[in-house]
């Protein structure tokens, strides 16, 4: 598998590409190409056409959740109609709002997408390649990563308190072990894991990449510092959401990596 970071909020240095909070991936295993993520607005698509990526080659796209960070770009790719598939969990395209009441959800809605591609929502894991699985929703495992709330969503026409139980994730069995890719891992990066060893039924882990979702200095975070040192993952890519303090108390005690647009992984 070879994975190129398309948009995330840093850029890396001297590569001057573009950059904004948000992620978007592109993913090649064998044959296929895929997309995961979209970021915040249509700067993949300036990224990957400078990074000499032809996103017209793409066959599935990989929304890891419902949030305009990661959905953002999906009006400016599908400009046009697409045949190919777009993979997300059933609950991704409600309406979502803030705290304050602004829509934070995706600019384009399920029955819109239903014309533009062949739309594939499942809360059940997914085969999409040889080597990689959509996750579907994620159970929780663990005591200390709660589900919590951002904002509201709207159920049977009612505004509920969103737990984003749409947040999913994929993963790639290699020769090695897995290796993890996610969006913001609002499900909990712990239980992400923890999951995906499950479904694939392998139990080492080569690394992760994505959003973990951690800003403070507190309990959540060191206990996912000793889970995932515990789980002895050499490559930790933390990205997106995950604020400066938690990236310097993961790298008291853990081997993290730079992550910036125009970073390429290989995995074997």
């Amino acid at each position: 598998m070879k994975l190129t970071v398309l948009v995330d909020n840093n850029t890396q240095i001297d590569s001057y590409y573009l950059g904004e909070p948000g992620v978007s991936y592109y993913l090649e295993d064998d044959d296929e190409k895929i997309l995961f993520d979209t970021g915040y607005s249509e700067i993949f698509l300036k990224n990957a056409k400078k990074m000499r990526k032809d996103l017209d080659k793409i066959s599935k796209v990989i929304i890891s959740h419902g949030h305009d960070d990661h959905t953002g770009g999906l009006k400016d790719f599908f400009k046009e109609s697409k045949k190919l598939e777009l993979i997300a969990h059933p609950n991704c395209f409600d309406y979502k709002e803030d705290a304050t009441g602004l829509y934070i959800g995706s600019p384009i809605n399920k029955e819109e997408l239903s014309k533009k591609c062949q739309l594939k929502l499942s809360k059940e894991p997914l085969k999409i390649s040889e080597h990689l699985t959509f996750l579907g929703e994620i159970p929780s495992s663990n005591d200390f990563e709660t589900r919590y709330t951002i904002g509201k969503t709207v159920q049977k026409n009612q505004k509920i308190d969103d737990t984003l139980v749409d947040d999913s994730a994929l993963v790639y069995k290699g020769k090695q072990g897995l290796f993890i890719i996610t969006g913001c891992s609002h499900s909990g990066i712990c239980n992400i894991i923890e999951y995906a060893k499950k479904v694939c039924q392998e139990n080492r882990i080569q690394g992760v990449i994505g959003g973990f979702h951690l800003f403070e200095k507190n309990e959540r975070l060191e206990k996912t510092i000793h889970y995932l040192k515990e789980n002895k993952i050499e490559q930790l890519y933390p990205c997106h959401c995950v604020s400066l303090q938690a990236k310097i108390e993961m790298g008291k005690k853990l081997n993290i990596k730079e992550v910036g647009v125009g970073l390429k992984i290989e995995q074997n």
